[in-house]
């Protein structure tokens, strides 16, 4: 009797998806701004302290029983916050500051999923277009180094000091701050290829290089701010107190660690700067307006505005908590308009 031939299985065929790629991508992105308002917030309330561990698997789960919520509640009194800070704080009020930083993590471990699994997934249907896949890979590679520098961030608060590095504080938010603009822009690009195939990635304008100089300059004094407590050191404006800057105040030593590690002077300088972040914003407008890019031009405007707003009120409110999360939202999505201006600017066309 004559054998069958075997019929051989089909081949996958690359079919790129490039408009379901950007939309995963604007997803994630989202996804790391609400990331980025969740942890302004655990700092405000000063709960990044309240875990004491690093357990990427076991940790996804919060303590289940009142023996779990005692073991956590005694590791966090042996560190220095709860023995400088918070000595006598109740089980109910540890369950408080708790709440924040377990909602951070989880929320990191989510967005790590959320990136890891669709990347194979559109790695395993062939969907990702030529010259991209290295970037999703760096991406996937830099939330993964984002999680290690969250914990050496938290580490830093653990020994000897009542709170975390100002400066470990400012490297993890610029991080996840290259994430979102990384997830946007590779998405934007994506998006312009769905809509002309062959379309070449975006070029950054020169003006948009200046505006988002000078964001990420404020963004790392925002967070010196945070880390340092500045913005409760003068809550009046335009003068802090009755002076522009105010006398008497003592400095440091190198005169350049002023720059970094004096609360009263990372608040002018941040006062200050939002004025230069402002110019550099209405010049990329200006570009707008002068392309007929009248959207973003306006959009621009817009948020810059609402922006400087909201730190003003910041200030005022005496660093209230809604007002001061609200401010650094809208520095992402400040940020976005910059990023997404910027590329309308610098898209090219197929050739």
């Amino acid at each position: 009797m004559a054998s069958t031939p075997a019929v051989a299985a089909p081949e996958t065929v690359a079919a790129p998806r490039p408009r379901a790629l950007s939309a995963w991508l604007f997803i994630v992105a989202a996804l790391v701004l609400a990331m980025v308002v969740v942890g302004g917030i655990t700092r405000l309330t000063e709960s990044g302290l309240s875990i004491v561990k690093w357990e990427p698997l076991s940790g996804t789960l919060p303590p289940l029983s009142e023996p779990q919520w005692q073991a956590e509640f005694a590791a966090y009194q042996a560190t220095p916050q709860y023995l400088r800070v918070n000595a006598g704080m109740s089980l109910a009020e540890f369950k408080n500051i708790f709440f924040w930083e377990y909602v951070h993590r989880l929320l990191g471990r989510l967005i790590g999923i959320a990136f890891a699994l669709p990347l194979l997934w559109f790695a395993w249907q062939r969907a990702i277009p030529r010259g991209y896949g290295w970037k999703l890979v760096a991406i996937l590679a830099l939330g993964a180094l984002q999680g290690a520098i969250g914990w050496w961030m938290v580490a830093s608060g653990l020994v000897d000091r009542p709170e975390v590095s100002h400066i470990r504080l400012a490297i993890h938010l610029l991080t996840a701050l290259t994430i979102f603009s990384a997830c946007l822009w590779v998405g934007l690009d994506l998006r312009a290829l769905a809509r002309a195939p062959g379309a070449a990635p975006a070029r950054m304008p020169t003006a948009g290089i200046w505006a988002l100089s000078l964001l990420v300059l404020q963004l790392m004094y925002g967070a010196y701010v945070a880390g340092l407590d500045a913005g409760f050191a003068y809550n009046s404006w335009p003068k802090m107190g009755d002076e522009w800057f105010p006398s008497g105040v003592p400095m440091l030593d190198p005169w350049l660690r002023n720059l970094v590690d004096n609360p009263i002077l990372v608040q002018f300088i941040h006062r200050w700067l939002a004025w230069g972040v402002a110019a550099g914003v209405a010049a990329l407008a200006f570009a707008a307006f002068r392309r007929e890019r009248n959207g973003w031009g306006a959009a621009l405007i817009g948020a810059v505005a609402v922006q400087i707003s909201l730190g003003i009120a910041t200030l005022l409110s005496g660093v209230r908590i809604p007002i001061a999360a609200a401010h650094q939202g809208m520095a992402v999505v400040l940020l976005g308009t910059i990023l997404a201006a910027s590329h309308s600017l610098g898209r090219r066309e197929a050739p």
